[in-house]
């Protein structure tokens, strides 16, 4: 949707909702005529707003869209960079893959921090090539970003993701979510949300990551992904609402923006010990899958690296890269 209907739309809003505005009014601030202020009022229709029609007071603003348009995210959006960019779909494929296209095509023009929103992908993929079921209702998102830090900093920047997201939604909605090593947020035993990053290297330098965000926010676990409802759930359906997704995803760019200015910074520290804080993993029996082996033990604590580091059951001290990690 171009400006000019968001212009409008940002009328309305100043107007408040319920409060209608003349059209002639409206026509005459946005420089258009009238029968074009019927086509961007219809426009907005279309894309989940209500706006009701009087020919005595105007045009009143009665309902928001539910789609996370990148107008409404912004409303409540107070970060300098993280998603100050940003592009909406409807149904992609896959939202990193999307933006895997546009760095190929584009990549020097794409700004920092742009994210790219979709209300459902058809073929999203989490960590190890597994499918990520992607229904409407979720926020589905890639951040980018260009880092330019050393490729071993590669675990700080999705930690920075992991961490963003479990602090949105205990701010937001006080559910006591932590992270599940290496990138995903639980609430209780049952996956919320996950994070991956993919990245583009030059002589051991980061060029340019692209962080894949997932989180189930406003649906049905038992309706969407039945298979699933053991180990998945909602924000709605832990909270038995749904809840305001653009001001949900506002929120966790800004706590984002806030932990990756740090890396910036070289100050990582600080972040890995609220990750240790925030530990769904740490000093607990896990069972850990890695491609070549399978072992049990106690995680005790991750590296500088983000590598778990596990107290195998036969006394060796084992660091995991890469794998999977189950709570026994």
């Amino acid at each position: 949707m171009t400006n000019p209907i968001f212009d409008l739309l940002r009328l309305l809003d100043e107007a408040g909702l319920n409060n209608p505005v003349p059209a002639e009014i409206l026509a005459e601030k946005l420089n258009i005529s009238r029968t074009t202020l019927w086509k961007y009022v219809n426009l907005l229709r279309e894309v989940g707003y209500v706006i009701d029609a009087s020919p005595k007071t105007g045009y009143a603003l009665r309902k928001r869209t539910w789609l996370l348009l990148p107008y409404e995210v912004k409303r409540h959006l107070k970060t300098k960079s993280i998603g100050r960019e940003m592009h909406h779909f409807e149904e992609v494929s896959s939202t990193n893959a999307l933006a895997r296209q546009m760095m190929r095509e584009v990549g020097c023009e794409v700004q920092p921090g742009t994210v790219l929103i979709a209300e459902q992908q058809t073929g999203g993929i989490g960590r190890l090539n597994r499918v990520w079921m992607s229904p409407e209702g979720g926020i589905w998102a890639t951040i980018v970003v260009k880092p330019d830090i050393d490729v071993e900093h590669t675990f700080v920047i999705m930690a920075a993701a992991s961490l963003a997201l479990a602090k949105a939604i205990r701010h937001e909605f006080g559910l006591s979510a932590l992270i599940q090593w290496p990138n995903d947020v639980f609430i209780g035993d049952k996956k919320v949300a996950g994070t991956t990053l993919e990245l583009s290297a030059d002589k051991g330098r980061i060029r340019y990551g692209l962080i894949g965000i997932g989180v189930d926010v406003n649906l049905s676990v038992e309706k969407a992904m039945p298979s699933l409802s053991d180990i998945v759930t909602s924000l709605s359906d832990e909270l038995g609402h749904d809840v305001e997704r653009a001001k949900f995803f506002a929120v966790f760019l800004k706590e984002f923006e806030r932990r990756y200015t740090m890396i910036l910074k070289g100050e990582t520290e600080p972040l890995f010990r609220e990750w240790r804080s925030l530990s769904h993993t740490l000093h607990r029996r896990v069972r850990i899958r890695t491609l070549h082996e399978g072992f049990d033990g106690e995680a005790i604590d991750i590296d500088e690296r983000g590598a778990l580091l596990v107290h195998r059951d036969d006394g060796d001290v084992e660091r995991v890269i890469a794998g999977d990690c189950y709570l026994l």
